[in-house]
């Protein structure tokens, strides 16, 4: 199935980065966050990506046209003529649209300017492309196939550590809770969608907003839900959390790895 991936938002929650490149290129080690996405896609099988881009979508152009697999895989160099022998490939059989869906266009409007990229598949996946996750992608995508609804999406717990505050009437605290332990679930940004949904977004719309209210009103919209691992980067903490994973080797969003 070919993934849409929105690239064109501005981070500036992230703005230690996003102030020089896209949020989508911010690193984890020695590659993107958007590399460790399509990474995850491709392990379940799915190569083909269709790229939202818009702000600074030229300098996530360059990152793929200037591509070098030699940064993260085994390689032997024969220095005489300068020829590369990789010894294992991470990218080899990706095929990746570039379309420029604006500088200010909200996720509705992005996956309109792609419909033509994907408006004749039977389904297609999606991801705001500012998260990683172990989500067992082949379970959302058979919810999805087998249900009569048009989309799908993975809730996942909140990972803030903002704790939620139960009071009374009389403004007594009766509990208090970690986010994460209570039964708010939130969206995590992972999409398997039929091509309907198309019919479903007007123009201006975002698309988890009118879009799923109006499948929401004809029941059309499931969501998988998952207990697993699940990360955004939105905030220079949160990086510094995902390189100290890196660091440490405890990358659960690496299923290529195992």
């Amino acid at each position: 199935m070919k993934v849409v991936l929105f690239c064109g938002g501005l981070g500036t929650r992230l703005r230690e980065h996003s102030d020089t490149i896209p949020k989508p290129l911010v690193p984890i080690g020695y590659r993107p966050i958007l590399w460790h996405l399509m990474r995850y896609y491709a392990h379940f099988g799915h190569t083909e990506f269709v790229l939202c881009l818009g702000y600074r979508g030229d300098l996530i152009r360059e990152y793929f046209l200037t591509y070098r697999e030699e940064l993260t895989n085994d390689f032997t160099l024969n220095v005489g003529d300068g020829s590369v022998e990789l010894h294992r490939r991470d990218a080899a059989d990706w095929r990746i649209t570039f379309v420029d869906t604006g500088l200010h266009s909200n996720i509705g409007q992005r996956l309109l300017r792609a419909r033509k990229f994907v408006e004749n598949e039977p389904m297609f996946l999606a991801n705001y492309a500012d998260g990683l996750s172990n989500v067992p992608l082949d379970e959302l995508v058979e919810l999805l196939h087998s249900s009569k609804a048009t989309a799908a999406f993975a809730s996942v717990r909140s990972s803030d550590s903002f704790h939620t505050v139960r009071a009374d009437s009389n403004a007594v605290v009766t509990g208090m809770g970690a986010m994460n332990e209570g039964e708010l679930w939130i969206n995590g940004g992972f999409f398997a969608l039929r091509p309907e949904i198309f019919d479903h977004i007007e123009e201006g719309d975002e698309l988890v907003v009118e879009p799923f209210q109006r499948l929401i009103e004809k029941k059309k919209l499931v969501t998988y839900r998952h207990d697993g691992f699940w990360q955004s980067m939105d905030t220079f903490k949160d990086k510094i959390a995902f390189d100290r994973s890196e660091a440490l080797g405890d990358c659960p969003w690496m299923l290529w790895r195992k």
